[in-house]
């Protein structure tokens, strides 16, 4: 997609003052895929030098958000860690072509706020928190189950960036379990549901995404019963809350996340009492 509107593309290293009609670029897989009639400036990201992936002393694992989605996949393949296949299957559920896959970044599935944004779902699964960098230099931290706060809306203030995500040790130690639905064979993730178990405190976290408008976090510090579970889920999400497209009808999407949820309540419950 040409984006006629565009007269300018600046280096990012320049840090010049943000105005209005600016957009950062990462990858561009959204940028590029239809019209952005208010964009008259982007800020390009790519130079920024930014390490893809950093393994923190604490076991921590930072995220830049310009990180693509083909590298953390090669990454997770290799990580010594409990949830490393649950990267590889966050990364897979893009269903994209090995163009979208080795130009689509971490960042910026997160910024587009999608219900079906995959990274989203991994990384507020197992906790992640997103690292803000403001025009004057300010940083400050939000949970990535904050950040996004509904369909294609997130919590950025005017010109910010987000910078990485980072995905505390305790979440690459847990034990986990991922469930998808799409209407289609290829299709956009309808429902995607995923469970973490704590191995240290047997505390259990499942987390609701593509179904709803914004990504859902329930935590118990002991796995909870079906009824509990299932009582956690429709008193947090509101009716309007369970998302309404063409890739499927809230009714479908609500019912397929609650059988979800409890197979992954008795997979990981059923494997932690062994």
């Amino acid at each position: 997609m040409d984006l006629n509107t565009v007269l300018d593309v600046r280096d990012a290293r320049r840090r010049e003052t943000w105005r209005p009609g600016d957009a950062w670029l990462g990858g561009g897989t959204y940028l590029f895929s239809e019209p952005q009639p208010h964009i008259r400036r982007l800020i390009d990201l790519s130079r920024m030098g930014w390490e893809p992936l950093v393994r923190h002393p604490d076991g921590s694992l930072e995220i830049a958000a310009t990180c693509t989605v083909a590298r953390l996949y090669r990454y997770a393949r290799t990580l010594p860690a409990s949830a490393a296949l649950l990267v590889e299957q966050s990364c897979r559920a893009f269903l994209a072509s090995f163009k979208i896959w080795n130009m689509a970044t971490v960042g910026g599935n997160l910024c587009n706020g999608l219900p079906a944004g995959p990274m989203i779902s991994l990384t507020a699964a197992l906790d992640g928190e997103c690292l803000l960098l403001g025009q004057g230099g300010s940083l400050r931290r939000r949970k990535v189950a904050d950040f996004v706060t509904g369909a294609g809306r997130k919590d950025l203030a005017e010109g910010e960036l987000l910078r990485s995500i980072t995905i505390p040790a305790a979440g690459l130690s847990c034990r986990t379990a991922f469930r998808q639905a799409s209407l289609y064979g290829l299709g956009r993730s309808g429902a995607l549901v995923i469970g973490a178990l704590d191995p240290r405190d047997g505390s259990l976290a499942v987390t609701v995404t593509a179904a709803t408008t914004r990504p859902f976090r329930f935590w118990f510090p002991l796995p909870p019963t079906a009824d509990a579970l299932r009582g956690s889920i429709d008193s947090a999400v509101a009716d309007h809350e369970w998302f309404d497209d063409i890739h499927g009808l809230p009714q479908w999407r609500r019912h397929m996340t609650l059988r979800f949820a409890e197979e992954i309540r008795r997979e990981l419950t059923q494997e932690s009492a062994r």
